[in-house]
């Protein structure tokens, strides 16, 4: 009897222990596949993407592939739990940190998961020129816009939200989650033409070389910047704008 209770006593004590456990990777060490709804760990492939394609552009443990814009450092970014992090030492004009990818792309889809400060400011660029011609990133490659909106200090302009061509297609809704929260971006670059998503909606689409783009262009903010945009292909950048940003699960598939 004694040893019969001793079992069972045994046995409550495992399944209350069980029952303590956090579910699997909750907290952001585990998160699902954007292509096939898959549980995965972050920074890794499924079978189903590497099958589609899909490759690893930060493997979470360093930061090999990518190096300051005109620099071969990685000077003012750090990488903690599977993060890639701007740590916002740049000046808030965007100038020093940028990184870029050593590869350039032509035709492709970007998955990336971010988030920003309270306040913060950051974007992801493509086509990136790089050039001593040009001094940031900006000057050469469209930026799919990241910001805090509801907490940034200044007042927006329709074309600075999140998920914005920014200074040319403002988004079409709001997609965004509270600051502080991951998002998942998705952009789509194939023979001009082009696809912003956000959280699963598609929030902006447009065709560069367009006559439509050349008057967004000459009559917009990028009127002074004659290489703005022009690139059919290049590099891919990650802004440090003067605040903290944080990237994960950046994969890319050549189309």
């Amino acid at each position: 009897m004694a040893k019969t209770t001793l079992s069972l006593c045994t046995l409550a004590l495992l399944l209350s222990l069980s029952a303590c456990q956090p579910a699997a990777q909750k907290n952001g060490e585990e998160a699902s596949d954007a292509q096939t709804g898959e549980a995965a760990p972050l920074n890794t492939l499924t079978d189903a993407e590497q099958a589609d394609g899909w490759k690893l552009l930060f493997n979470g443990q360093n930061a090999d592939g990518w190096h300051v814009y005109l620099r071969d450092t990685v000077d003012g970014w750090a990488i903690e739990n599977g993060e890639l992090i701007a740590l916002g030492q740049a000046g808030l004009e965007g100038l020093g940190n940028d990184i870029v990818t050593d590869a350039e792309y032509e035709n492709f889809e970007l998955s990336i998961e971010w988030k920003v400060s309270e306040a913060g400011n950051s974007g992801i660029f493509f086509n990136v020129v790089e050039s001593p011609d040009y001094k940031a990133v900006y000057e050469t490659g469209p930026e799919y816009q990241l910001i805090d909106d509801e907490g940034f200090p200044m007042e927006l302009e329709t074309w600075q939200h999140t998920g914005a061509n920014y200074a040319m297609h403002p988004p079409a809704k709001k997609a965004y989650k509270p600051v502080g929260e991951f998002n998942h971006t998705r952009i789509i670059v194939n023979k001009g033409h082009v696809e912003h998503w956000l959280n699963g909606e598609k929030v902006v689409e447009y065709e560069m070389w367009t006559p439509e783009w050349e008057t967004l262009v000459k009559e917009g903010k990028w009127k002074d910047y004659p290489a703005y945009g022009r690139a059919h292909k290049g590099h891919i950048a990650l802004q440090d704008h003067g605040n903290q940003a944080w990237f994960r699960n950046i994969k890319l598939k050549v189309l």
